[in-house]
């Protein structure tokens, strides 16, 4: 059993307050593995306390100085590579592979990115040529900074380097759930040398240190991934102190899969959703499949997901492991449950364990047909390994359908039309529209439209998002 109680704050590890011993469950067994604390109003007062004097310095460092300690950090990170990895399989249970080649290097490749963008960043510009006005970026402030189960290290990265680079200080609570990563990551910027108090960590669940933390007078923003229940709640809490809320929320994303759409594009479609055990918040969860080509979609759709194995998260291979708790396990369970009581036809997977497993939180990958958009399994995020098929006629139906939800994070197309590509993706409200497969780069802009969030992460924007624009007249 690690013992993981401590809080990092202001450069050391410190007891808790007072006791409150929480275990943190490896998925693939039910079984505690590590003991945190979680955190009260006193520990987040002494991190904020502990971020907000670290500010007055940290602020006034030039670029080349974080840019220094962010390469520092950037070697420790690949020296502790394989550490984070095994953090990351155990606590959310992400296959090993996985969270090797996706997971681990997520938060790798962020560092690189983000140390590139700020080398370039220009954070002094005249406003124009004909302008005695002058333009300043600063950072600001103390930041808040709360960070997701699902994707934790690429979550953090996200959020942490670009605060660090801006010039901002800060306290992160990672997910209570899955925290290992984040604390050892904390142990990364402890040994890369920032200064006290620039970075400091406590544990807690939302209703303690995350309502505190968004609600917290001298705290300047809150940079929050999560549900979007609990991103209203932050909102709210956040607008009695006028701070800046930047939000990455649920998703229920749509796959349109044209006629004329290349050979693997379902089957591809299929393992999108199944990767991370569907726990993605842009995973493509309803695939919209015209009429002409939708027998032999759904054919394919569910052989595609019988071939994918179920397995421990410790076993190497191209298999999916459990969701992260049981909790998760239960709400999807009885989401898949309610795509059956509706009348969905059930076309693969279901809400038995997988036949080999008889202990962990394992859901088989599921696909659902004949499903019409306002069941309650293509409205409501599942966040599990369960997808929904629905047919259209047109490609205005299909925007049409795809845009009929709350959310707006991503979507998804298959057509080897390229115009018809382009047409049908300006068209579609979400942050991130996919063609045929393609990833985002790395330093493009990820976040969403309505109840998918606001703000951006990720490059420049995921920079910018740290610092106020101030214009200064008389300049010159």
């Amino acid at each position: 059993m690690l013992d993981k109680r401590n809080f990092y704050i202001n450069g050391e590890w410190l007891s808790p307050s007072k006791s409150n011993d929480f275990e943190v469950i490896n998925p693939s067994n039910e079984e505690s593995f590590a003991a945190i604390s979680l955190g009260y109003k006193e520990d987040t007062d002494k991190a904020v306390k502990a971020a907000k004097n670290a500010f007055i310095k940290w602020k006034e460092t030039s670029k080349e100085e974080r840019i220094a300690l962010l390469k520092k950090l950037l070697i420790i990170y690949k020296k502790r590579f394989n550490e984070m990895t095994e953090a990351i399989s155990m606590e959310m249970g992400a296959p090993i592979d996985w969270s090797s080649s996706v997971q681990t290097a997520s938060g790798q490749s962020h560092l690189e990115d983000f140390i590139l963008r700020l080398k370039d960043f220009n954070f002094e510009e005249q406003f124009d040529s004909k302008s005695n006005n002058h333009i300043s970026y600063e950072p600001i402030g103390v930041c808040g900074l709360i960070t997701p189960w699902n994707w934790p290290i690429n979550q953090i990265a996200l959020k942490v380097v670009p605060a660090l680079a801006a010039g901002c200080t800060m306290i992160l609570k990672p997910s209570e759930i899955a925290p290992i990563s984040a604390m050892l990551f904390a142990e990364m910027i402890d040994e890369a040398g920032f200064p006290s108090g620039v970075f400091n960590l406590v544990n807690g669940d939302g209703a303690g240190v995350g309502t505190h933390m968004s609600g917290h007078p001298d705290i300047d923003m809150v940079s929050f991934t999560g549900s979007t229940r609990a991103g209203k709640l932050i909102s709210k809490n956040a607008a009695n102190t006028i701070k800046r809320v930047c939000l990455e929320l649920g998703g229920k994303g749509g796959n349109i899969v044209f006629a004329d759409s290349y050979p693997n594009a379902v089957k591809e479609g299929i393992r999108n959703v199944m990767s991370n055990s569907g726990q993605s918040c842009d995973a493509p969860t309803r695939m919209l499949v015209e009429k002409s080509i939708y027998e032999r979609a759904v054919k394919e759709a569910a052989e595609e997901a019988k071939l994918i194995k179920v397995d421990l998260a410790s076993k190497k291979g191209n298999h999916i492991g459990p969701v992260v708790s049981k909790a998760q396990y239960d709400k999807i369970i009885n989401l898949i449950n309610s795509g059956i009581d509706e009348g969905a036809t059930l076309a693969a997977g279901g809400p038995e364990l997988p036949n080999n497993l008889n202990k962990g939180y394992f859901i088989k990958p599921t696909i659902f047909t004949n499903v019409t958009n306002d069941m309650q399994i293509a409205k409501k995020e599942i966040f599990g390994p369960v997808l929904s098929i629905i047919p259209f006629e047109t490609e205005e139906e299909a925007i049409k359908i795809t845009n009929d939800t709350e959310y707006g994070l991503g979507n998804y197309l298959q057509t080897e039309d390229k115009e018809k590509a382009k047409r049908v993706a300006k068209k579609l409200r979400s942050g991130c529209v996919y063609i045929n497969g393609n990833s985002a780069d790395s330093g493009t802009p990820f976040g969403g439209y309505r109840q998918s969030g606001n703000g951006r992460e990720g490059g420049i924007w995921g920079l910018e998002e740290y610092l106020e624009v101030k214009t200064i007249t008389g300049w010159n």
